[in-house]
């Protein structure tokens, strides 16, 4: 069984909702590893969580790699099971959920690893915007959390994608989509992504899912399509040809309009009509939005695509916006947590890593949330680093180190492994930090 100072309560309370998605045996595995990989600052190794959980003295290695490669759970139940408790956690009840889609590529090297390829890397440094590694199409929950001015992307789906493959990214999005939709069948959901994501396989989704997307410049806009004539023959499935965009925008009248994105209010110029964009969404009615930055008399600085009506321009501005709270989820789950650096290479456990690494990501936000949030964390942090003047709020590594700090106030407390105080928590960092002076 697994040691009780490893995982401390509140954590263990948080992954109790989550034990429904393994069996016995596997979820004491799945705790210790999640554990291991937020507690060690080092690299995120199937290794590196052993030693970051202080198992490595008590487990075979092989437990952990057989988690990942010969274990019977799902990344995608675990991760259905995980988006049930961020929506009763820090959803409020019978708002709708807004949720962005988007892909990333983790670098991997080796020609023996299950689905690594060279791809498309927004993060690539040269011109071609190409890496080798593993891309994965990745599906989270945009929430808005009281002690936070900007929204927080949480993952709750991830799938590999293998280029040439059996699915599409849109297709892959699309069924995760769907799947979402099934889950939480009684709320609707608002799902925003960027340009690289229209087409077929999007026709089709849920009548309470709506997608907005950014257009792309070479899209050709229709009219809606007319009343039948009643003559003989198939009426007509679309209107006469609106144009492109930029065409588009030469037709349209711009108001101003005062929109909230990236924390600010500004006031933009809009316009705004329903149309078919035949190529992708075929006949169903969509609203295209075009977006000016000042008032200029020509072109277009954004289009947005909308299968939502009934949204006004600023809030379809604001959820596009919103959007890119999935760029700060992976740069944070890559920098801080290490997801992605675990050297996986059979089929299961390339497939699993990842997902498991992201999913972690939100199990720390949900639990700083429910049981770590303190009013004074950001002025703590400021007597600490007192450079950050400005600092008001805590961030997702804030967040981690107060988890990292109570895994090791519950490892050394010394009867039970309960909730450590923050008075407990400040009393191991004193001593930590005597015993380094001391050795120093």
């Amino acid at each position: 069984m697994l040691p009780d100072p490893t995982v401390p309560a509140s954590l263990l309370a948080v992954l109790g909702a989550l034990r429904g998605s393994f069996t016995s045996p596997t979820f004491s595995t799945f705790a210790a590893l999640v554990t291991g990989l937020i507690a060690n600052t080092g690299r995120g190794t199937v290794t590196g969580m052993l030693l970051g959980a202080g198992l490595t003295r008590c487990w075979s290695h092989d437990r952990a790699h057989s988690f990942f490669a010969r274990a019977r759970w799902e990344p995608q139940t675990l991760g259905a099971s995980l988006s049930h408790l961020v929506v009763r956690s820090v959803v409020p009840d019978g708002t709708p959920l807004t949720v962005a889609v988007d892909d990333t590529l983790f670098k991997r090297r080796g020609k023996k690893v299950f689905g690594a390829a060279w791809q498309h890397d927004g993060s690539a440094a040269g011109r071609d915007g190409i890496g080798y590694g593993t891309c994965f199409v990745v599906l989270g929950l945009i929430v808005d959390l009281p002690f936070l001015p900007r929204p927080v992307c949480l993952p709750v789906a991830a799938r590999l994608h293998r280029p040439k493959g059996e699915q599409t990214k849109v297709e892959l999005a699309a069924s995760m989509i769907r799947f979402l939709a099934a889950c939480h069948w009684s709320r609707r959901i608002d799902v925003v992504a960027d340009a690289a994501y229209h087409g077929k396989a999007l026709r089709d989704l849920p009548v309470s899912v709506t997608f907005t997307t950014r257009l792309p410049s070479h899209a050709v806009l229709y009219r809606l399509a007319p009343p039948p004539t009643g003559r003989r023959g198939r009426p007509r499935l679309k209107g006469d040809r609106l144009g492109t965009p930029a065409e588009l925008a030469a037709t349209l009248a711009f108001t101003p309009q005062a929109v909230t994105r990236y924390g600010r209010t500004e006031t933009v110029f809009t316009a705004e009509t329903t149309c078919l964009w035949y190529g992708s969404f075929h006949t169903q009615t969509v609203k295209v939005l075009l977006l000016r930055e000042d008032a200029i008399d020509t072109g277009y600085d954004l289009a947005l695509i909308s299968t939502d009506l009934t949204a006004s321009a600023g809030q379809l501005v604001a959820r596009y916006a919103a959007r890119w709270s999935i760029e700060v989820t992976f740069g944070e789950a890559r920098g801080i947590l290490g997801v992605g650096q675990a050297h996986h290479r059979t089929r299961r456990a390339v497939q699993r890593g990842v997902p498991f690494g992201l999913y972690c990501y939100t199990i720390t936000v949900v639990w700083y949330a429910l049981h770590g949030h303190h009013p004074q964390d950001a002025a703590e942090h400021r007597t600490r680093a007192p450079w950050y003047l400005t600092k008001t709020h805590p961030a997702f590594s804030d967040m981690t180190a107060k988890l990292r700090r109570t895994i090791i106030a519950a490892r050394f407390m010394p009867i039970d492994a309960g909730q450590p105080t923050d008075t407990e928590i400040r009393a191991v960092q004193e001593a930590w930090a005597a015993a380094s002076a001391h050795l120093a």
